[in-house]
């Protein structure tokens, strides 16, 4: 296990512009927004007050499996990589037709995604 509190000495220890690589990395490699949360509440308070324009960029999509294909367990290994699932929850995932592998991520996340999930085999569709 990991010594946390070397983790924060060394992470306090980062330049603002070291931190901000270390988050966009971060991101990348987990396939998450840190200001996804702020957005968020921002949305929800603008929407409030005005309606949305309907001309605004979609910024959240889901990856959804629609055929694992012929090669299962390659389908399962990967969305266990994208998601972090035990065992039994990717293989139902790979075998329930419109599941959600991933819900509300970047375009770019999406993407990387269904490539990978196309190369193991399934057939997949983002929304």
């Amino acid at each position: 296990m990991a010594d946390l509190e070397k983790i924060v000495e060394e992470l306090s220890s980062l330049s603002v512009l070291e931190a901000a690589d270390l988050v966009k990395m971060l991101e990348g490699k987990w396939g998450v927004s840190a200001a996804a949360p702020v957005a968020v509440a921002a949305a929800g308070a603008a929407g409030a007050a005005a309606p949305v324009a309907e001309e605004e960029e979609k910024t959240e999509f889901d990856v959804i499996i629609k055929d694992a294909g012929p090669k299962k367990i390659e389908v399962i290994k990967t969305i266990r990589q994208l998601t972090n699932l035990g065992l039994k929850e990717a293989k139902d995932v790979a075998e329930t037709a419109g599941s959600k592998v991933l819900e509300a991520v970047s375009k770019e996340a999406a993407a990387d995604a269904k490539s990978k999930l196309e190369a193991a085999g399934a057939v997949i569709e983002v929304k």
